[in-house]
């Protein structure tokens, strides 16, 4: 389904982004794997693609970087070739109530969420451009949907994931170029949890499907729109949150 393309995936060496690479990797795509800091879970995970007959690498790289950003694009193109499928992963969070936030709790949300995928989409989107084919894939949120107590930086990033998917869908549709997001619910990683069991529970109750999200959940949405099977949607949101956002 993927043979033959070129994949990098964001914050790609655990959780949502882990399952994305590899997912990819199972249907045929050479994949990069980004990381920050996690160098050696990231290794991991390139030695899985490579079992699974893929090509793959690891690239260190801040995404609210823009000069980490450039020398990543370099490198892979070096390595494997041109991305023909960016997965926008990274994230973190930094959790508070809007009046006790502080401005460090809030730029640095926004500037790994939602600059650093900036970042991607635009260097992605100009070789895209020449080339004619692309598909570029970013993690939003229900939380950027709905909104979600003591996570206005969160949830202001993840909207604006939206928000630039919407725009860019519209700049490079004419190239054959997509853009869409994946939202997902709550879904079962190291963030998660960390969460109280009491919050877990209140969690619980609010999705119909009964149970947390697998990461495996929102790789296989990813791939589906990074394939040729997907070539006529562009612009969307696919909530993939087990029915929260019914």
């Amino acid at each position: 389904m993927l043979q033959g393309k070129i994949a990098l995936v964001t914050g790609g060496s655990r959780g949502i982004g882990r399952a994305t690479a590899l997912a990819l990797a199972g249907y045929g795509a050479d994949v990069a794997v980004n990381y920050s800091g996690s160098r050696e879970k990231a290794v991991q995970v390139v030695e899985e693609i490579k079992r699974l007959g893929c090509r793959a690498i690891a690239v260190q790289a801040d995404v609210s970087k823009q000069e980490d950003c450039v020398r990543m694009f370099q490198e892979i193109s070096e390595a494997l070739g041109t991305v023909d499928i960016l997965v926008n992963n990274a994230g973190i969070t930094r959790d508070n109530l809007a009046v006790r936030m502080s401005e460090e709790e809030f730029d640095r949300v926004i500037e790994t969420n939602l600059k650093g995928a900036f970042f991607c989409m635009k260097l992605a989107g100009k070789t895209m451009m020449r080339k004619r084919y692309g598909r570029i894939i970013s993690l939003s949120s229900i939380s950027g949907v709905r909104g979600n107590a003591g996570q206005m930086n969160y949830c202001a990033a993840k909207a604006g994931i939206i928000g630039m998917t919407k725009c860019l869908a519209r700049e490079l549709a004419s190239r054959g170029v997509t853009v869409n997001a994946v939202a997902p619910g709550y879904i079962d990683t190291d963030m998660t949890a960390a969460l109280p069991d009491k919050v877990k529970e209140a969690v619980l109750a609010q999705i119909p499907l009964g149970r947390m999200g697998r990461p495996e959940d929102i790789a296989e949405a990813v791939a589906f729109l990074a394939s040729d099977r997907a070539a006529y949607i562009t612009g969307q949101v696919i909530q993939v949150d087990g029915g929260m956002g019914i």
